[in-house]
């Protein structure tokens, strides 16, 4: 459900816009129950709520002000997760001590419902002004958002504590005691950014403009897990429990963590533009920025290392520059290139929890605190064309040399992720766009992008191999190197309802395969050995899986009527039920769990619209 209503205010120099929707998205995961062996529907369904509200006056002739606010809230039941491996429902287990599990295509197995909830408050106020010479706006917004969300860690927790190497070695029936582990976020965030620029229509154009921020941002870990305490006191000694908490942990949560951090960013940047010619453009500008972080962290609890709480800080500044050249070859056709850098922030990395971790993992991925920034120049050259017989083409090529590229960890069976700093990598590649009116009613498009991620260098493991797969001529994880779509509208006047307009229109997105992190392209990498003897199972079993995400293919359809201020469209999308493998989760390095995030399987609906308005 949605609206939205518009309405003048006094003589017509103001006017307010308010805006309402909710959303109930149906679920289709199915997890199977520890407590019962069945199998519960549509586990992670969620709704969607919110609201905004804007009011726009103008003050005189030349300054409009522009108020805004806006809530939403998402919730959802669970996470689209289908498993292939969990430590409480494998085909490992012997019939005689647990009955062996094989979860299909959209099954899970749970001890504990899920949950992840978003509510988000957002206030901002847009000030403009026109001059004669010049524009000035300002634009200062408020972010409050806090955020959950609400884990089953039952295999998680087990598998630290059953294991007997980088694990606690307890007996197996404590294993399955249900834990849950609650990620809370609070955060706040104030940003103002002025900006002023030339209006005129002279042969030189400026900008210029200064950008703060400040975000302040609660980070906690809990691991709630009944009955834990008493099992560490009754294996480790009396008062053990207590004497791990660390000021930090609750009762009954073996491991915690407080990680609250500020971020300030004070940016300067402006840019010119010379038109030398009637048909050619030169832009050339630049930021300078500045960064600082402050972070504490404090950690308890059985699991942890007991740290802190102790204070770490980083910060940098620098200059990123950008300059662009456009020339007008003709009224249909535009030639432009561009050379700029960006960069990312560096930090500092979480300590491991190395109560979790086997010696060689606190080797590898230990003694990391910090990493750098990340830098990158971008080089690209492009054409834009519109003709007169309907036709648009556009393309460009491109190419962009990464330095200290910031990759991320799980770091074995710690439990923990790390980032780390990869001395050069580059991309590179081509995407176009085509369309075409071959009448009045119909218009096709197609677009694809063709692209090369690779590593230019290697990052090492104590024993000097390359580590989890970053080695040259390797892939960049999450990039696929082919992706193409097509779409197709066609409208046609109707006799209905006094005269109105049928509509259909198709669409094919086709994106290629990929790997979730480098290391997924090392040989032998899908082969994975809980380690854990549980209920019949040795953990010595392997659990061989395809770490190369296939490539898939998305059709949506729809069609309907619009006539005046109402229409109706019925769709489906995902029409052929594609189940793709959007990325790969390893629970602890997949001792625990083994799993593939996917997309919402066929979904039909229909849409109905109508406006009213004097």
């Amino acid at each position: 459900l949605k609206g939205m209503v518009n309405v003048p205010l006094g003589d017509g120099n103001a006017a307010v816009r308010l805006v309402g929707y909710h959303t109930e998205y149906a679920g289709f995961i199915d997890a199977r129950q520890e407590s019962t062996g069945t199998f519960a529907e549509d586990i992670d369904s969620g709704t969607r709520t919110g609201a905004r509200a804007a009011l726009s006056f103008d003050v005189g002739e030349r300054v409009t002000i522009t108020p805004r606010i806006a809530y939403q809230e998402v919730e959802a039941d669970g996470f689209p997760r289908q498993e292939v491996f969990n430590l409480f429902a494998n085909p490992y287990h012997d019939p005689s001590d647990r009955t062996p599990i094989q979860l299909g295509e959209r099954q899970q197995h749970l001890l504990l419902q899920e949950e992840f909830r978003d509510e988000t408050l957002l206030f901002d106020v847009t000030f403009e002004a026109a001059f004669e010479s010049f524009d000035f706006t300002f634009v200062g917004s408020q972010i409050d958002r806090d955020l959950l969300v609400s884990r089953d860690a039952s295999a998680l927790s087990g598998s630290v504590t059953v294991s007997p190497l980088g694990g606690l070695g307890f007996d197996q029936d404590f294993v399955n005691l249900p834990s849950n582990l609650r990620d809370t976020t609070d955060l706040e965030q104030t940003t103002f950014e002025a900006r002023i620029s030339s209006s005129g229509d002279g042969s030189f154009d400026w900008l210029a403009g200064v950008f703060l921020s400040d975000v302040e941002r609660d980070y906690k870990q809990r691991l709630p897990t009944p009955g834990y305490d008493q099992l560490t006191d009754n294996a480790l000694g009396a008062g053990t429990s207590a004497a791990v908490a660390n000021g930090v942990a609750p009762p009954d949560s073996p491991y915690a963590a407080d990680l609250p951090y500020d971020i300030e960013q004070f940016a300067v940047f402006g840019e010119v533009t010379f038109s030398l010619s009637d048909t050619f453009r030169l832009t050339a500008g630049g930021r300078f920025y500045d960064f600082e972080e402050d972070r504490v962290f404090h950690s308890g609890g059985l699991f942890s290392n007991g740290d802190g709480p102790f204070t770490d800080s980083t910060s940098s500044d620098g200059f990123t520059p950008r300059i662009l050249a456009s020339w007008d070859y003709s009224d249909s056709i535009t030639f432009n290139a561009q050379a700029s850098q960006g960069f990312r922030l560096g930090g500092v990395n979480d300590p491991l929890n190395e109560t979790l971790c086997t010696p060689d993992d606190v080797i590898t991925y230990g003694n990391r605190p910090r990493y750098e920034d990340e830098t990158m120049w971008n080089y690209e050259a492009g054409m834009k064309s519109a003709f007169d017989n309907g036709v648009t083409f556009n393309a460009a090529v491109f190419f962009a040399d990464i330095d200290d590229l910031q990759v991320t960890f799980d770091a074995g069976s710690c439990s923990s992720r790390v980032v780390f700093n990869v001395p050069s990598a580059h991309t590179q590649g081509v995407e176009f766009e085509v369309g075409a009116s071959p009448s009045e009613s119909l218009y096709l498009s197609f677009a694809g992008t063709f692209l090369e991620a690779e590593f230019d260098s290697a990052i090492s493991d104590p024993s000097g191999n390359p580590l989890n797969g970053v080695q040259k001529g390797n892939r960049l994880a999450s990039v696929p190197e082919l992706q193409l779509a097509a779409s197709g509208s066609y409208y046609r006047p109707l006799a209905l309802f006094g005269g109105s307009e049928g509509f259909l229109t198709g669409t094919i997105h086709h994106v290629g395969d990929r790997i979730t992190q480098p290391s997924d392209q090392v040989p032998g990498a899908g082969d994975f050995v809980s380690g854990l003897p549980y209920d019949g199972a040795t953990g010595n079993e392997v659990t061989s899986v395809d770490l190369t995400l296939d490539a898939y293919t998305i059709v949506n359809l729809s069609g309907g009527i619009e006539k005046d201020n109402w229409s109706v469209t019925i769709y489906v999308h995902n029409v052929t039920d594609e189940n793709a493998d959007l990325s790969f989760n390893r629970e602890r390095g997949g001792r625990a769990r083994i799993a593939f995030f996917t997309n919402r399987p066929r979904t039909i609906g229909a849409v109905f619209r109508m406006g009213f308005g004097g």
